[in-house]
């Protein structure tokens, strides 16, 4: 776990870098979902030899405009190359855009269309099951995509047919791009909202600790007859004390000056954790 959390770091200086190669990105979000993405795909049944293997678990990011996490984790497994992704992002005629597509080893779906993902994993989730697959499927959302009435829908399609293998993650960092989201479109108590749909549901009190985070898809895991829910209390904007909290982070192109103080920052953290 302690390796992980160290990683999360080299993660996100990599995000830093895609971002300001590509010469923009949602770095706020980007942040906030480091370790959720992390934890999940050293968890997974995936890898680059099982891209196409009908046994593996899927992954959709909901949230798409949180590509460059993705694309730094995906790097991460194997399933890319990260100095080819900071080359390439936002490069015209690239294929590593702002929001995931999946002629891109390793993406499941084409995201970015907000409210879509989970859905979409109520019906890989349903066919697995149809098949007689043990495969589990997964969905990050972001906090503000749950004003989307898709997201509502799937809910209720996901309980009326028991998908206990499916799990869904909230990225809950309490700020979109409008500002704070219970200002916006207010979710107030968001654990009896979901339960209120048939959903198991695990808060996560900090969701950017990696042993939290494992201890919840645990959980998640041993429940049968109704899908999981994991709403994970995150910071926008994790790494560094300029972004943090800010909801000028949530599209923010850093300059060299903010640049060079988060990748500073960043390296402190990192090299704190490694010698705790």
């Amino acid at each position: 776990m302690k390796e992980l959390a160290v990683k999360a770091y080299k993660i996100r200086q990599d995000v830093l870098d895609i971002i300001v190669s590509g010469g923009g990105g949602h770095i706020g979000g980007d942040m906030s979902s480091v370790e959720i993405m992390l934890t999940l795909y050293n968890r997974m049944n995936v890898s680059p030899e099982k891209a196409k293997d009908p046994d593996r678990d899927r992954f959709v990011l909901s949230k798409g405009h949180c590509v460059e996490t993705l694309y730094a984790v995906l790097a991460e497994k194997g399933f890319l190359d990260i100095e080819e992704v900071k080359a390439k992002f936002s490069k015209f005629g690239s294929e590593y855009i702002g929001h995931p597509h999946n002629t891109i080893p390793g993406i499941e779906m084409n995201s970015g269309s907000l409210g879509h993902g989970l859905s979409v994993c109520v019906g890989m989730a349903l066919a697995g099951r149809m098949d007689g697959k043990k495969y589990r499927v997964y969905t990050l959302m972001g906090d503000g995509e749950l004003a989307e009435g898709s997201i509502w829908e799937g809910l209720m399609a996901a309980s009326h047919y028991k998908l206990d293998n499916l799990c869904a993650v909230v990225d809950r960092n309490h700020l979109q791009i409008s500002g704070n989201t219970e200002d916006v479109m207010g979710h107030h108590d968001l654990h009896a909202r979901f339960s209120s749909f048939d959903w198991h549901v695990i808060n996560v009190a900090d969701g950017n600790d990696i042993d939290q985070l494992n201890a919840a898809f645990d959980e998640a895991e041993k429940i049968k007859g109704c899908p999981t829910v994991i709403i994970a209390d995150t910071v926008k904007g994790k790494g560094a004390a300029l972004m943090e909290n800010k909801a000028s982070w949530h599209h923010h192109l850093p300059n060299q000056e903010e640049y060079e103080q988060i990748s500073k920052e960043l390296k402190a953290r990192r090299e704190a954790l490694e010698h705790e």
